[in-house]
């Protein structure tokens, strides 16, 4: 019997991948292990028969507890974002406790190009990786590109107001979905490419600021004139909304790493690793009318 375990299981992405490896990947419920601060949280699971354990990524020698008797450890990426170099403290606790406690393979959520990209938080993955990598588990590196969802956080204020606001310049994003992001970590827990791998999820193609509010005014039915600004601007908008300081900055760099060409990538690892074809940003966007409205 090859046990899984999904950390960060009562968010959106971990909850996700837990479906997917009961519904797509076929995983029998005794074979998997929920990992959530707040196990209470995952009684939709329990219900089913899934193991749940507490996790907690700033308690090490919990996560050894936790982890003992794993095969195969999925690490989500904490929300750790407020307080610069905890994240990755909470990861590097995460990887020395699956060493103690002999897990034999890594899967981790990471993000495209982090050694160049501009966004703030990349220095959290690239060190990630890289302890990974140092600590001799065999590993998979999941890159995932910018979340098709992220559009939903200020997309449906910007077809209210008519206009998107953005620093994106003339640069290219191709955005893939967080469930098809979750069906390829299932994928990668349930049977790992062979030997260690990195991977860079995509959706299938790439657009600019102009194309995907085109998409999207097609799909609302509503018009959305795209509005180029500065990354000072564009701050100035998101503090005015009254959006966190360390949230305006995040947003403000991943609109520079678009821009910097740094999230234009297409590549084909999410359909050999599923066997599926990532859903296009179109029918991502219809899926989520109600959403935009």
């Amino acid at each position: 019997m090859t046990r899984l375990f999904v950390t960060g299981a009562s968010g959106h992405l971990g909850r996700a991948t837990l479906r997917h490896l009961l519904e797509t990947q076929k995983i029998a419920p005794s074979d998997i292990v929920a990992g959530s601060r707040d196990p209470s949280k995952l009684t939709e699971f329990s219900d089913l028969g899934v193991e749940t354990r507490k996790v907690d990524f700033d308690d090490r020698e919990g996560l050894v507890t936790a982890f003992t008797g794993i095969d195969r450890l999925l690490i989500v990426s904490t929300d750790e974002l407020a307080t610069p170099g905890k994240r990755l403290k909470q990861h590097r606790n995460a990887i020395e406790a699956a060493v103690a406690a002999g897990v034999d393979h890594i899967v981790y959520t990471s993000m495209p190009n982090p050694d160049r990209s501009l966004v703030t938080f990349a220095p959290d993955h690239l060190g990630t990786e890289q302890a990974i990598k140092a600590s001799g588990l065999p590993y998979t590196i999941l890159r995932n590109a910018w979340y098709a969802d992220n559009h939903l956080m200020a997309m449906p204020h910007n077809l209210q107001a008519g206009s998107w606001y953005t620093a994106m310049g003339d640069g290219r994003v191709s955005n893939i979905s967080r469930d098809d992001c979750a069906r390829a970590a299932a994928a990668a827990l349930a049977k790992p490419p062979v030997g260690n791998a990195t991977l860079t999820l995509t959706g299938p193609e790439s657009f600019t600021a102009s194309e995907i509010a085109a998409i999207v005014s097609a799909v609302a039915g509503k018009p959305l004139q795209v509005v180029p600004v500065s990354d000072e601007q564009l701050a100035e908008g998101m503090t005015a909304a009254g959006l966190p300081g360390f949230v305006v900055t995040m947003l403000v760099s991943a609109d520079a790493n678009i821009r910097a060409g740094n999230f234009d990538l297409v590549t084909n690892d999410f359909q050999a690793l599923t066997g599926a074809t990532p859903q296009s940003l179109k029918a991502f966007f219809e899926d989520h009318r109600a959403a935009l409205a």
